[in-house]
C-alpha cells in the first residue's frame, strides 16, 4: 500500500522534479573511453600523461563530452594528444572502477596512419611489443590489456 502512494506521488510530480531528485539520490559516474591501439607488428601504443605524474605509462583516451559517442571522443582524444588518427575501432569490453566512480568503455583499434605531435598533457608516446610491456604499467592497465587483448602473451 506504501509503494503504490509512493508510486502515484513520483508519477504525478513534474518531470524536472523527478529528475532533480534522481540527481540527489543516484550515484554519478565519470564516463570515459579508452584505446587499445595495435599496430601491423602486433605492438600496443601506450602514453605517458604530463598530468598523471607517478602513475607510469597508460593506453590512449579521456573523457567523453557532452553529445558525442563514445568512438567519436576516442577519436578526438588520440588526434589531440598525439595527433594519431584511428580505424576498424570497435568495443572490446567495459569496466567500472570505484576511484573515481567511473564507467569505461575499452576498444581495440588499429593506427591508420602515423603519430604525430604530442600535446603538453603528454610526456611520451611508445609502442611496446606485449611481451616487452614497460615497467611502469601499473597492475590495472595491465589486467586492461590482458582482458582486452586475451590471447596476447603479457608479462
Amino acid at each position: 500500500m506504501l509503494y503504490e502512494w509512493a508510486g502515484k506521488i513520483w508519477r504525478n510530480m513534474p518531470r524536472l522534479v523527478r529528475y532533480a531528485i534522481l540527481g540527489l539520490v543516484e550515484p554519478k559516474f565519470l564516463v570515459t573511453a579508452g584505446a587499445v591501439v595495435i599496430d601491423e607488428a602486433g605492438r600496443v601504443l601506450l602514453l605517458k600523461h604530463v598530468f598523471h605524474a607517478g602513475s607510469g605509462w597508460g593506453v590512449p583516451g579521456g573523457f567523453i563530452e557532452k553529445g558525442e559517442s563514445a568512438d567519436e571522443a576516442l577519436r578526438r582524444e588520440l588526434r589531440e594528444e598525439i595527433g594519431l588518427e584511428i580505424a576498424d575501432v570497435r568495443l572490446s569490453y567495459t569496466r567500472t572502477l570505484r576511484q573515481p566512480q567511473q564507467v569505461e568503455l575499452v576498444f581495440l583499434c588499429r593506427p591508420a596512419g602515423k603519430l604525430g605531435a604530442l600535446n603538453h598533457e603528454i610526456e611520451r608516446a611508445e609502442w611496446f611489443a606485449l611481451d616487452a610491456l614497460p615497467s611502469g604499467l601499473s597492475g590495472n592497465q595491465r589486467q586492461l590489456l590482458a582482458k582486452a587483448l586475451p590471447n596476447a602473451t603479457q608479462k
